[in-house]
């Protein structure tokens, strides 16, 4: 179960990253070639946001199926409808060839993109999640956890074998092999998804439900979510909020800004890759630690040393030096696993059963839009503070976020030992 779950969840945020890679490489030269480079990295970012923007809606609509079918019939649907939306992607014209309806095509894949992701991350923590014994829940879900930073290795690893190519290969065609790709990997990813047993605890719920009709569940377990436990669902937004951003800064806009200011574009992203190799070896250890001492004190110091290093690492960056570029990158996606190993633990324990994967997927998701945002905020605060290097004015707002969700950390009560069989009040 958990390398099933590991494995889709790999071949899922494979393709989401994917083009947040291409966002900040190709995309803005080929699909917004009306527009200065300036306006053409931003509306390349645009695009990327529409993702995170529909990925609330994906929460809402898998985390409703998923409360009420189970959360297997969920996982199959979103890598489906993810596989479809990236391969479309790879195949898609370029403005010199459609004009304005390739960057509206790319748009609606990519909210495609979105919605798939939105509903894939509550059911691959959800079926982890519940599978595990109490003392093993933070570790068990970062395997699901484990598939962003794994997906972002891939997708990196990929993109940069073909970004090796010559610059007009790689604009004609080479950009399109790693999207085109996925065929094969969905192809594993279902199969593997297919095998796995459904939720006992969510089994046990049903059951449960089942025997007493009289105490009916609402229809819809958003409505249920919102009459008992709004709370739970403002905390758990806040908790992402911080983390997400900085994620999106490190991933997607530190590539795009040490490009700019003269770095080889293969530097960067052997360095991206270094910090997922990181972050793929910190998740487990510090979603481990939080079992051990709870997710708050990992959570707490995972934020405010993102917060300090988000000074330090502009620093680094805008040093000129590859060796300092990719310690960046390691230190800052380590200490940021501190917050991403135990969160789908922290944000799904927050829920009942019946509510869970509504609840969890919902500030998840809306968490997302901080990310989303992220490179288009960073763009511009860079532009008011007089462009490269004065990258004061985003450490100050990242660190602004990472308070945020200090905060609702602070606010929240433990959840390491709670009950996932219980109802919230």
């Amino acid at each position: 179960m958990l390398i099933s779950s590991y494995i889709g969840s790999v071949v899922e945020w494979y393709d989401f990253m994917l083009y947040g890679t291409a966002a900040a490489l190709v995309f803005n030269r080929l699909f917004f070639t009306d527009l200065d480079p300036a306006a053409g990295t931003i509306a390349s970012f645009g695009t990327m946001a529409v993702g995170y923007l529909a990925r609330p809606l994906g929460g809402i609509v898998f985390g409703h199926f998923g409360d009420r079918l189970g959360r297997k019939k969920m996982l199959v649907t979103s890598i489906l409808m993810m596989g479809f939306a990236t391969v479309l992607i790879g195949a898609l014209p370029t403005y010199e060839q459609i004009g304005i309806w390739a960057p509206i095509l790319l748009v609606l894949l990519r909210l495609v993109q979105g919605v798939a992701v939105g509903g894939e991350w509550g059911g691959a923590v959800l079926m982890t999640l519940e599978h595990a014994k109490k003392n093993r829940r933070g570790l068990w879900s970062s395997v699901a956890q484990m598939g962003t930073p794994s997906g972002l290795l891939l997708s990196t690893l990929v993109f940069s074998l073909f970004a090796a190519l010559p610059e007009e290969q790689f604009l004609s065609w080479g950009w399109r092999v790693p999207f085109l790709v996925t065929v094969v990997m969905i192809g594993l990813g279902l199969w593997m998804r297919l095998g796995v047993e459904e939720s006992p605890v969510f089994q046990r719920a049903q059951a449960a439900a089942a025997a007493k009709p009289g105490a009916a569940e609402p229809k819809l377990p958003l409505v249920g979510l919102l009459r008992r436990n709004p709370r739970q669902v403002v905390l758990a937004s806040l908790i992402g909020f911080g983390p997400f951003f900085a994620n999106s800064i490190l991933i997607h806009f530190i590539v795009s800004y040490s490009v700019d200011i003269g770095y080889d574009k293969s530097v960067t992203l052997h360095g991206l890759m270094v910090g997922s190799l990181a972050s793929m070896v910190c998740l487990p250890l510090f979603a481990a630690l939080s079992d051990r001492i709870g997710r708050r004190p990992v959570y707490l110091a995972g934020a405010l040393l993102l917060a300090a290093n988000s000074f330090l690492l502009f620093t680094m960056v805008n040093a000129q030096s590859s060796g300092l570029l990719i310690l960046g990158f390691a230190i800052s996606m380590g200490v940021h696993a501190m917050m991403y190993g135990p969160m789908g633990a922290f944000m799904a324990e927050l829920f009942g059963p019946r509510t869970r994967y509504t609840g969890a997927s919902i500030g998840y998701q809306v968490a997302s839009i901080a990310g989303g945002f992220g490179p288009m905020i960073g763009g511009a605060l860079l532009e008011a503070a007089g462009g490269p290097p004065h990258t004061l004015y985003l450490s100050l707002f990242m660190s602004a976020m990472l308070a945020l969700t200090v905060l609702a950390v602070v606010i929240v009560k433990e959840t390491n030992k709670t009950d996932l069989a219980s109802e919230r009040p």
